[in-house]
């Protein structure tokens, strides 16, 4: 290709393909062949008056290269777009989501590129689809070229015709859950328009609801009547119970093991319950629940629970024992609202001291908000989680206590490769007896999702003896820098920096370190290697290992 035009040439390439094997005679009569197909690529891109020579370089001797045929091409000068004319008729000519962002290209002035005329055709009989105008049809489409005059006239008229209507939803017989509980996955009422994202949130929820196998939702215009999709949806229910075991290991707690047995449905209304365990070195616990859908069922819900704890870390044991019960329910702006009320039982030993027993009844709420742009993987996004309980002696408790706890995440990609992370996590607790406070309502940091540098939960106010036993605040911040140097593959950089401390004043610790990550299916793994700052505290070369999400 002679000048500087790498997509014709690219093009040309494609249109050709490989060719070998051939003799220098076959080459001569294939010439004619591969000269047309030079011209319909170069033409593709508005190149309609190329100049095409060919040539065949032939072997001059035994153990050369075999003959090749040579094209040399002058694409001379290209076709331009002189005028371009979209118009939407009917009723889609006033709705914007129709309208809106059409593609600009080929626009006038452009070189001619039969394929993005391909693509503005495209899309505006995919965006009819789309929205329901099922009976739209082009009443012109023209695109007349002149190559002589080297000028082309783009003319797209389409008549949208009706827009459709979605009517009632049903539901095949034999899945066994009563309809007042299926419909309440519906988010559309019957009348509204038609969108192709209405049916694939209904089957998506009904999907991830967790009571089937299979989901087929049938919108198919050919089954309308005066302009009205009746919604078929067509269910499989899944086996109703099922067990789940695994494996895995933190430098936080060593290895551990998670089981849990679920059954997905109860009763035709849609309850659930389940048992998770988790046994590690030095924690281990059970819980059970039973959880009943609100409407909607996709985000809101009712779960009652019951759990036992024993836990044994540094100088703290620590037997809990949990009732409670969560009302789940999403706010219109997405946030997560969770209020909650429980009793907690604990009896836990501090260091050298004598067995203390604590009784509470806590009330709560909390709100969370989750964005991110993939569930395992994110490229950026944000968390922010905030909770707030507490508990009066005059209510069923031995100490008044007010607990409260914010979280903040954030992750911003630069560039495909280069991630920027930073959390922010702050509690605080308020008592008029703070001796009283159970082990699991004090704060400790260190540790893998921490301060790392320092080992897990060792970060405390001490006593007279050296015994971490817990602070009234918690104050972790954290910046880390990430490269991807291969697919699957990060290098990080971090630095920590907090403590659990008694007064806001007091000292923070520091850690510093580098790390590698490998996105695996399940998600990010986590090896680090930290520095803790600051000796007072504990810091060290510590070896971190972790996984899960990085949100």
């Amino acid at each position: 290709m002679e000048g500087d035009f790498p997509q014709l040439q690219d093009n040309a390439e494609a249109f050709i393909g490989e060719v070998e094997g051939r003799s220098a005679n076959s080459l001569r009569r294939y010439a004619d062949t591969a000269e047309a197909q030079v011209e319909d690529a170069l033409r593709a891109l508005g190149y309609y008056s190329p100049v095409i020579k060919w040539d065949i370089i032939e072997p001059s001797g035994e153990g050369e290269e075999p003959a090749r045929l040579v094209l040399t091409v002058e694409p001379g000068e290209p076709v331009r777009v002189r005028s371009r004319k979209v118009e939407i008729e009917s009723p889609a000519r006033e709705d914007a989501e129709f309208t809106v962002s059409l593609p600009e290209k080929p626009a006038e002035g452009d070189v001619l590129n039969h394929g993005e005329y391909s693509s503005l055709r495209q899309t505006i009989q995919n965006r009819a689809s789309r929205l329901g105008y099922f009976d739209g049809r082009f009443t012109t489409r023209k695109l007349e070229v002149d190559p002589e005059k080297r000028v082309a006239d783009i003319t797209l008229v389409y008549q949208s015709g009706e827009r459709y209507r979605l009517g009632e939803v049903s539901f095949n017989e034999g899945h066994g859950f009563e309809e007042q509980l299926l419909h309440q996955y519906v988010r559309f009422e019957p009348g509204e328009t038609f969108h192709a994202d209405k049916i694939a949130r209904l089957s998506s929820d009904l999907s991830n609801s967790g009571y089937f196998s299979g989901v087929d939702v049938d919108a198919s215009p050919g089954s309308a009547e005066d302009g009205v999709i009746p919604v078929e949806v067509g269910l499989t229910t899944r086996p109703p119970r099922s067990v789940a075991a695994g494996v895995g290991f933190s430098t936080d707690v060593g290895p551990r093991l998670r089981a849990n047995w679920r059954e997905h449905w109860v009763n035709p209304m849609g309850h659930r319950r389940g048992v998770e365990t988790e046994l590690s070195a030095p924690r281990q616990n059970l819980t059970t629940w039973y959880e009943l859908p609100l409407d909607p069922p996709m985000t809101d819900s009712i779960r009652l629970s019951a759990g036992y704890q024993r836990e044994e870390i540094e100088d703290i044991e620590s037997e809990l024992l949990t009732i409670g019960q969560q009302w789940k329910h999403q706010l219109d702006d997405g946030w997560q609202q969770v209020a909650s009320i429980r009793w907690e039982g604990e009896r836990f030993r501090i260091g050298n001291d004598e067995t203390e027993q604590s009784s509470l009844l806590l009330p709560g709420l909390g709100y969370s908000k989750l964005h991110a742009d993939s569930p395992l993987d994110p490229s950026r996004g944000y968390r922010i989680q905030f909770d707030m309980t507490g508990s009066h002696r005059a209510a069923l408790s031995n100490v008044d206590i007010f607990h409260a706890n914010v979280l903040v995440k954030g992750l911003y990609t630069l560039a495909n490769n280069h991630r920027f992370l930073a959390r922010f996590h702050f509690g605080g607790v308020a008592t008029n007896q703070f001796s009283d406070v159970p082990p699991s309502l004090r704060f400790f940091a260190g540790g893998d999702q921490s301060v790392r540098g320092y080992g897990y939960e060792t970060l405390s106010p001490r006593d007279d003896e050296d015994i971490a036993v817990g602070g009234r605040f918690l104050m972790v911040g954290s910046a880390e820098y990430q490269y991807q140097f291969a697919d699957n593959w990060r290098a990080a950089a971090f630095v920590d920096e907090g403590n659990a401390i008694d007064e806001l004043a007091d000292p923070l610790a520091t850690g510093v370190g580098l790390g590698i990550r490998w996105i695996s299916p399940v998600g990010p793994l986590r090896l680090d290697v930290a520095k803790g700052l600051d000796s007072e505290f504990g810091g060290e070369w510590r070896i971190h290992f972790s996984m899960g999400p990085e949100l």
